[in-house]
């Protein structure tokens, strides 16, 4: 009698084990996304095949929960201008998307491109990025405080270059030639008199092929990527530097509600995604390179001495950022003297020493 009443008291022990911890387990489903699409854009394509893959497994491996991503790239759910918005208002719980398509929300955090001919590896840019947030936690409050989201990586275009539809061997060459940018950068077209076009990668193709610019200033990735070769061929090897400029981030709400041990784990691997970004992009830029020497673009380096006076052209442009972001009451001087500094500290040699203050 006393062993029959021993099984049923452990049965009834085991069964109420096994409830609670089916009742402490949950399933969770986020909607991530980006206005970019996945392989064209490098960033989106680790952002599903990296940070997504890791967190589900992750979670599932170290937790008792499950999660599941519905993904939705190429402005599926957001546009490239729309995705900070969209996570913001919790649309979206993730989005990736370049600062560069927010130039007054995130006008600071776009100093990479406030500082041209910055480091080439985009290793060294994202490494000299990541300095800069660390010795300027501003960048990363704003986002949070402003904009209801968790800051969880930086993420890198490669090497930017100029695409071309005709040859140019000058500088001036390239005066009233219309040139599409994404935004931050067209000052880089106006202080050589280009004429500077605001556009978006999506749009790219048609624009070139029918005349409504001439070039696009573009890494070797998304250039090959979009295709741009086949209106554009003429690929000049510039060295605007790569730009640290993609931001992963959850909704501050979504990420809050969470059980902690997922907030973690998210948390850690978006730290991971960054950490990855430079060395993948700089092994994406070597293989955009090659295909679109493969793919029949014309790649010449522009020399040297036409580099230093495209860069000297630039004096002016930093200074006039600082003093836009600090009349805006944000740390313009801080940040991008961090930059410069941080760049240094990797082995960058800028062609040209900006002045600041």
């Amino acid at each position: 009698m006393k062993t029959i009443q021993r099984i049923l008291i452990g049965a009834v022990v085991t069964g109420s084990t096994l409830l609670a911890s089916l009742a402490s387990a949950d399933s969770f489903t986020f909607r991530i996304g980006s206005g970019h699409p996945k392989g064209p854009a490098p960033y989106v394509t680790t952002m599903s095949d990296f940070f997504v893959v890791e967190v589900q497994k992750r979670v599932a491996e170290q937790t008792e929960h499950k999660v599941r991503f519905v993904e939705a790239y190429g402005g599926s759910i957001a546009g490239v201008a729309d995705t900070l918005e969209s996570v913001q208002q919790g649309i979206l719980d993730f989005g990736g998307y370049c600062v560069c398509f927010e130039p007054s929300k995130m006008f600071l955090h776009n100093f990479p491109y406030f500082l041209g001919f910055g480091p080439e590896k985009s290793s060294d840019a994202i490494t000299a990025a990541r300095q800069v947030y660390n010795d300027n936690p501003w960048l990363e409050d704003v986002v949070q405080d402003e904009y209801n989201q968790v800051f969880l990586g930086l993420g890198v275009w490669d090497n930017y270059h100029l695409g071309t539809k005709d040859e140019w061997n000058s500088v001036a060459e390239l005066k009233g030639v219309k040139i599409g940018g994404a935004g931050p950068n067209l000052p880089w077209l106006e202080y050589i008199d280009a004429i500077p076009v605001q556009s978006t990668l999506p749009e790219g193709y048609l624009a070139l092929k029918t005349g409504v610019y001439s070039g696009w200033l573009m890494t070797p990735s998304a250039y090959n990527g979009f295709k741009f070769h086949e209106p554009a061929p003429y690929y000049t090897l510039i060295g605007f530097g790569a730009m640290p400029v993609i931001a992963l981030t959850v909704n501050k709400r979504k990420m809050e509600s969470l059980p902690v041990e997922i907030q973690d784990i998210i948390t850690e691997v978006g730290a991971e995604w960054e950490a990855r970004n430079g060395q993948a992009m700089d092994e994406v830029q070597a293989h955009g390179l090659s295909m679109l020497k493969e793919n029949g673009a014309i790649i010449k380096t522009l020399p040297e001495e036409v580099r230093i006076e495209w860069a000297e052209s630039l004096a002016e442009f930093p200074r006039r950022q600082v003093a836009d972001a600090e009349s805006r009451g944000l740390p313009g001087l801080s940040v991008m003297k961090s930059y410069v500094d941080a760049a240094k500290s990797v082995g960058h040699v800028w062609p040209h020493e900006y002045v600041l203050d």
